[in-house]
């Protein structure tokens, strides 16, 4: 990548890193009690009698359960909603508005080897999370993960109080370098300083592209090419980033988080060059276990987020912190098939293919019945 070439604000999120990571903080200004074991499948049987689809599932399953590991599978049923029954979906992930005509990838569900994934329950999410606060902290991928959230709840929530910032914020500290009072694109990062847009809000409810040049202390770097400067692999600015961000959360003496569930990376599928190089994605079926690559870059992410979340939970334990995984990334890379592609709509960047986000309806649906599975077990 040259040296100082700026990017289109679409394609910051679109290089290999893609996103940071997403943080759920759940927590109330009157801490509930957990919920019991017998009032959740009271709660269960009551939303889904016996000739329901979720019966057969059982909560000791998931609880024992990799939900993470598995195949997807055909699935005739299809998506709790469409891409006109719900009135949220952003325009750029709205592919068949923009003329995409393929439907299969649409009918595939996840499937854990080890246990059903029940399909998500607006109701049941909303009991979950009544009385708390729900923070999605990340990227436009994990805005992606939201805008899905809320489609699939547009049947049962007639209200959805939400704030959507139209600019992301960092989870460190960053400072964009002005050069002849002009914008250069080149940040100087502060790894040991959480961002204060982000860390002033914790007790009451982050994201840096690390996908541009960055400039860190002693003299190291990412995506540069200065002499005498060690340009370090965004893999190390990673792990200092999300130790940064985990260690704050612990620290931070006035947060009642319940929980804090990490996302891991969402992978890219460009295919036959990159996004700035032709790089495309048009497959129309999901991939096999088999014929994905779990020694790439994104899994080496995925990999450092894993490491750096179990090392947030024993520290801690020790404060009655909690954090658990959304654990995407082995599923989401066998679904070249979900990304918008040609069809996101963008007239100003016609050629350029979005092979990063999810099409709405689409894959990452499978996100919400991940988060919550994950929030049943951390109940």
């Amino acid at each position: 990548m040259p040296k100082h070439r700026k990017l289109p604000p679409f394609f910051l999120s679109a290089l290999l890193i893609t996103t940071i990571f997403t943080l759920f903080i759940l927590y109330s200004p009157n801490p509930l009690n957990p919920i019991s074991k017998r009032d959740l499948h009271q709660t269960l049987a009551l939303l889904h009698p016996p000739n329901s689809s979720f019966h057969g599932d059982d909560d000791d399953d998931i609880l024992s359960c990799d939900l993470f590991k598995g195949e997807w599978m055909p699935d005739p049923q299809g998506s709790l909603y469409t891409n006109s029954s719900c009135s949220t979906i952003p325009t750029s992930k709205n592919c068949f508005r923009h003329g995409r005509k393929d439907k299969e990838f649409l009918n595939w569900r996840w499937k854990p080897h080890d246990c059903v994934l029940p399909r998500f329950d607006p109701q049941i999410f909303l009991e979950f999370v009544r009385g708390k606060k729900l923070a999605f902290i990340g990227d436009s991928v994990a805005r992606n993960h939201m805008e899905s959230l809320l489609c699939l709840l547009s049947k049962k929530a007639r209200l959805i109080v939400t704030k959507i910032p139209k600019t992301g914020i960092g989870y460190v500290h960053g400072e964009e370098r002005v050069i002849n009072g002009s914008s250069s694109g080149v940040f100087d990062l502060h790894l040991h300083k959480v961002d204060e847009k982000w860390s002033k809000d914790l007790p009451a409810i982050l994201y840096h592209h690390l996908g541009r040049t960055l400039v860190f202390p002693n003299n190291l770097c990412v995506y540069c090419d200065t002499p005498n400067v060690t340009d370090f692999g965004v893999g190390v600015a990673l792990g200092m980033a999300f130790r940064s961000a985990l260690n704050h959360i612990n620290r931070c003496e006035n947060c009642r988080v319940r929980v804090t569930l990490v996302r891991t990376i969402s992978p890219a599928h460009f295919e036959d060059g990159t996004w700035d190089s032709g790089g495309r994605c048009n497959r129309t079926r999901p991939l096999s276990e088999i014929e994905i690559n779990l020694t790439s870059d994104e899994w080496g992410v995925r990999s450092l987020q894993m490491e750096e979340i179990e090392k947030a939970n024993v520290h801690g334990r020790k404060k009655g912190k909690k954090f658990a995984t959304l654990d995407v990334t082995r599923a989401m890379l066998m679904r070249p098939d979900g990304h918008p592609g040609e069809f996101w709509g963008n007239k100003w960047m016609k050629g350029y293919n979005d092979c990063v986000h999810w099409c709405m309806l689409g894959p990452i649906d499978v996100w919400n019945d991940f988060l919550t599975a994950v929030l049943r077990t951390e109940a």
